[in-house]
């Protein structure tokens, strides 16, 4: 017989509550289940089943669940199980069994997590803990449990040394794109951002993430702004010569980098953060500013090769960056790094230009290794300072003599 009539209004919530009750307790009849505030429809089917008159005016009608079980085998020949599968399209399912492999996939996934080289770590605990605040990790663990198992192996190999994404996505997961636009990458990403304490919305800011940690996403994109840098090393040394003696701006990719490598031949670099210290560098000094790089936020693959290849030579590296935690974090990974001194990046430095009306501070501090009273008191103060704000005591340091 035709299960239609059980599509019916009468019929709907009191078979949803049901389905309900049975993928609660699987295979239990014992028990019984309601319809609150039944239409006249629901009323007939509930009175036609249980053979008992129910008022109009009843606020909750309660049956049975043997009681349907009996309806259905008599008047169609299957068991109310049977049925709710045919008129879903889909078997009941076992909801305890299911909380039951969920805990024991969570309990997997928290193994594996506690197992990464950066367990221990202030930003890993917060990745962990937001993405299971916000039930990331059940919807990873019923949806793709594999999902937290890459996740966790692609960090275990971060930070990497210039290896490109869809290298680095291929050797853990064996599937090239598998780091590009997907659950998996947002998923790292989010890691990444609370890692070094930084945006991850738009293309450009993940680029950033990823160059931060090390992974090439395009070696055109990844690009470092360098003002009067001459240079041995081909092609690419030639130009940062020439453009030295004028005085003019070079952003120099990875690409470039890669195929023609550089000896920057100067004594020492300054390094600043922002475009506009750079920018007004060359417009006010010129060629007689000395040898600047500008990362541009988080420096990137480019410009950390380029550092790189200029500590090897032993030449002296200035380093500064805003006063904002980022900043400190920053600054004392490029000394770890690379050897490098900050550049008013002192206490006193930060007092002289701390004002009332600066941005205040966001995120989590950190510390300033180099003078721990800076972070102190940045801190107290709770403002952060831009570099453009001592943007004439840089431009005094940067001045040179004309050659």
């Amino acid at each position: 017989m035709s299960l239609d009539e059980l599509r019916a209004a009468g019929w709907r919530r009191l078979l949803a509550a049901a389905r309900t009750r049975l993928e609660l307790r699987p295979g239990a009849l014992d028990g019984s289940v309601s319809v609150g505030a039944p239409s006249d429809e629901e009323r007939r089917v509930i009175i036609g089943i249980t053979g008992t008159h129910r008022s109009a005016r009843a606020a909750r009608l309660w049956v049975p669940l043997e009681e349907i079980d009996a309806y259905l085998r008599n008047a169609y020949g299957r068991d109310l199980v049977s049925v709710l599968s045919a008129l879903d399209g889909v078997p009941l399912r076992d909801r305890p069994a299911e909380r039951a492999r969920e805990a024991e996939a969570r309990q997997a996934a928290t193994a594996l997590a506690n197992g990464c080289r950066h367990a221990g770590s202030e930003w890993y605990q917060r990745w962990l803990d937001q993405i299971t605040a916000d039930g990331t990790l059940t919807r990873v663990i019923r949806h793709s449990p594999r999902q937290m198992e890459h996740a966790v192996s692609i960090l275990d190999a971060l930070p990497a040394g210039e290896v490109p994404l869809a290298v680095l996505a291929e050797r853990v997961t064996g599937d090239t794109k598998a780091l590009t636009g997907t659950p998996l990458a947002s998923l790292v990403l989010r890691a990444l951002a609370i890692w070094h304490d930084l945006p991850g919305e738009t293309a450009q800011e993940q680029r950033a993430l990823w160059d931060s940690a090390g992974v090439i996403v395009d070696d055109l994109a990844s690009q470092v702004l360098v003002l009067n840098l001459p240079a041995g090393g081909g092609l690419l040394g030639d130009w940062l010569t020439s453009a030295a003696t004028q005085g003019i701006p070079l952003r120099v990719t990875l690409h470039q980098l890669r195929l023609s490598p550089v000896t920057p031949m100067v004594a020492e670099i300054f390094v600043c953060e922002n475009p506009a210290v750079l920018r007004a560098a060359a417009g006010q000094l010129g060629s007689r500013c000395a040898p600047l790089v500008c990362t541009e936020g988080v420096a990137s693959v480019a410009c950390r090769r380029l550092i790189a290849a200029a500590a090897g030579h032993g030449v002296r590296i200035h380093w500064r960056n805003d006063f904002d935690w980022p900043g400190l974090r920053m600054t004392a990974s490029a000394a770890a790094a690379f050897g490098t001194a900050p550049w008013r990046m002192s206490a006193d430095d930060y007092r002289a230009a701390v004002t009332a009306d600066s941005t205040l501070l966001r995120g989590a501090p950190a510390p300033s290794p180099w003078d721990p009273e800076l972070a102190q008191a940045m801190a107290a103060n709770g403002r952060t300072v831009m570099e453009e704000r001592l943007l004439s005591p840089l431009l005094s340091d940067l001045s040179q003599p004309s050659r």
